[in-house]
């Protein structure tokens, strides 16, 4: 079995084996689970749900998620445990923003211009919390972020603004409909990801390494002055 899968619980990635992945394939007609498609025929008329089941050898924890194959219910993407894909970041990250990028991949497949509209209030979060921009408009705050970080790291970021703008405001126009879909509002959740892991993060894994040499560094002189 080829393939891997990364542990939301614990974010080890896992190999495929008999021993941590399962799956089966619950129907009307066989509610027992063991109807199983043949290779090279995932688009079948007959409609089912691809369940997957996930044992972390690491933290022992189960992930399930379910799959609609078929005509009638390919639409159907849902994490079951955990409710979302959200990985578990640190505490160290404030809670408001954890909380609201969590929201973002609960309703991610529900309702993705919500996700996107919360995305964009975790990326307005970040923005105050860990560069100190204050401005209480996203547009104003990004404008001072500018001279802060890489010019596309920047573009990418007033992007994110302006899709989650497409939630937050209805259109001037009020019979315009624009549409995000659900693998758009993922995309932003992983840019979210990005910055968490690459701002606070980095931060932290490099404030406790610079910690740690500093320690050693007193360690070793207080030995040459004992000596």
């Amino acid at each position: 079995m080829q393939g891997g899968f990364q542990c939301p619980y614990c974010g080890m990635m896992m190999s495929l084996s008999e021993s941590t992945y399962s799956t089966q394939y619950p129907s009307f007609e066989n509610a027992g689970g063991y109807y199983h498609l043949s290779p090279g025929k995932e688009k079948v008329e007959k409609s089912c749900l691809q369940i997957d089941f996930y044992k972390c050898p690491n933290c022992n924890q189960y992930s399930i998620i379910a799959n609609g194959i078929g005509t009638d219910v390919r639409d159907v993407h849902v994490s079951i445990r955990p409710i979302s894909s959200a990985k578990q970041f640190p505490d160290y990250i404030p809670k408001g923003i954890r909380q609201d990028y969590e929201e973002a991949c609960a309703i991610v497949s529900l309702s993705p211009k919500a996700s996107a509209t919360l995305s964009r209030r975790c990326l307005q979060g970040m923005i105050r919390d860990f560069w100190n921009i204050k401005e209480s408009n996203l547009s104003k705050a990004i404008e001072k972020l500018e001279e802060k970080i890489p010019v596309p790291q920047w573009n990418v970021i007033d992007g994110v603004r302006r899709i989650g703008n497409i939630g937050a405001h209805m259109e001037k126009d009020i019979n315009l409909i624009v549409d995000i879909d659900p693998n758009e509002a993922q995309k932003l959740i992983k840019l979210i990801e990005h910055l968490l892991e690459q701002w606070y993060i980095n931060r932290h894994e490099q404030e406790r390494l610079y910690a740690d040499i500093i320690g050693i560094d007193k360690s070793k002189q207080s030995e040459r002055k004992k000596n």
